[in-house]
């Protein structure tokens, strides 16, 4: 019998904590134990359902036949809405739109099409790890660039400033942040602006969760802020909309038309080559983004609710901490441990309490967190915080 087959060598640091540590959960709960589930930001997974009238669009839509490709960009009534949404949200001088299978596929698309082996891109830290593992696939050179916890997880404009070099092609910029909550204030987003002009790079504005912004706090997209410079902002319909299954997602480029076009024209090259998105559910897109979006409201304060939850069971705990996270539905709490990873794997074999450790995100040297989903009924998170606060009594003795 011939050898192992060998895996290609772009595939060995490709990591995602979010997903990795539910192959541990699901160990633990064969076990019968009961699971306490604050991981994974899928909101259809707790008591929150997608609105009726989005799902009647695209039943509408399959009726109709709407079944075949769509076109590799997308078709044009859903890129119209799109382009409408983000004027509404100031962004002018739009040279191009188009749709894909989820707004991880628009990033990654983006990323392929700008940066080469053994360039880089400068990455939001701690940040989500969809793009350290397109990073690690295309063999991409890491360049993170650290939050600061003590100035609400804003970005670190010197340290974006002092890291980059002559094979950095752009800024991603998390706005609000996952996992931190964090929402970015104009003034720093003016400052990364500048630096990505001085410097020739693309920022790419990940605005996936720009709809849920808490106490009536308010969102600037960096694009609005500068109609010249070169920026992709990303969206889609998985957590604004509670559809992350449907797959869809988002990419809107504005900037100068004559920096742009040689970019814009490698983006639509990949786009080609894999066909097109999902046909049927574009149909969603102008019910989405056009519509009343009533939702929300209940959707934030339920949020709200849960985030005040989180914020004053930890507040009790001695050792942990937590910045108030603004918006999305995630928190990035602090811990006092040796190794974050360690402590979210003996948590959750002794508890059925799943926390994603703050590794799986990259974090300071030196500093230790664990992410927390706050879409959970109340009950759920006030008791799974509760296990937490006991285990890590006994956890600090034994370690």
């Amino acid at each position: 019998m011939s050898g192992k087959i060998i895996p290609a060598e772009r595939t060995i640091n490709v990591t995602y904590a979010i997903r990795d540590i539910i192959v541990l959960a699901d160990q633990v709960k064969k076990s019968g134990k009961q699971m306490y589930y604050l991981n994974i930001g899928d909101p259809n997974v707790y008591d929150f359902e997608t609105p009726v009238e989005i799902i009647e669009s695209i039943n509408k839509a399959m009726l109709e036949n709407k079944n075949g490709y769509a076109s590799s960009i997308g078709e044009q009534f859903a890129l119209d809405a799109i382009i409408r949404d983000s004027e509404k949200k100031g962004i002018r001088n739009i040279q191009s739109a188009f749709i894909t299978n989820g707004a991880s596929e628009a990033i990654e698309i983006c990323l392929s099409a700008l940066v080469n082996k053994g360039e880089n891109f400068l990455m939001p830290t701690p940040g989500y790890p969809l793009y350290t593992a397109v990073q690690s696939k295309y063999e991409m050179t890491p360049n993170p660039y650290y939050l600061d916890e003590s100035n609400g997880w804003q970005p670190d404009v010197d340290d974006i400033r002092s890291k980059i070099n002559s094979k950095t092609k752009a800024i991603v910029l998390i706005n609000p942040n996952n996992p931190t909550g964090a929402i970015c204030r104009p003034e720093i987003l003016e400052q990364i602006l500048e630096l990505a002009l001085e410097n020739n790079l693309v920022i790419f504005a990940d605005e996936i969760y720009d709809k849920l912004i808490f106490d009536n706090k308010k969102l600037t997209s960096i694009a609005s802020l500068n109609p010249e410079a070169p920026v992709i902002t990303f969206s889609g319909l998985s957590k604004n909309f509670l559809a992350p299954g449907f797959r869809i997602g988002w990419g809107v480029v504005s900037g100068n038309k004559e920096v742009l076009s040689d970019y814009i024209e490698a983006i639509n090259k990949l786009l080609r080559a894999r066909v097109s998105a999902n046909h049927p559910l574009q149909y969603a897109i102008p019910t989405c983004l056009d519509g009343k979006q009533e939702h929300l409201k209940d959707v934030i304060s339920r949020l709200e609710r849960r985030r005040d939850i989180a914020m004053s069971k930890l507040a009790t705990i001695d050792g942990i901490s937590l910045v108030q996270p603004e918006g999305a539905f995630y928190a990035f709490a602090s811990i006092d441990v040796k190794d974050d990873t360690h402590f979210c794997t003996q948590l959750l074999q002794e508890t059925g309490v799943v926390l994603v450790p703050g590794s799986g995100f990259g974090q300071k040297p030196g500093s230790h967190h664990f992410r927390i989903v706050i879409l959970p009924q109340e009950k759920v998170l006030e008791d799974a915080f509760d296990l937490i606060a006991e285990f890590y009594k006994e956890y600090k003795t034994k370690y």
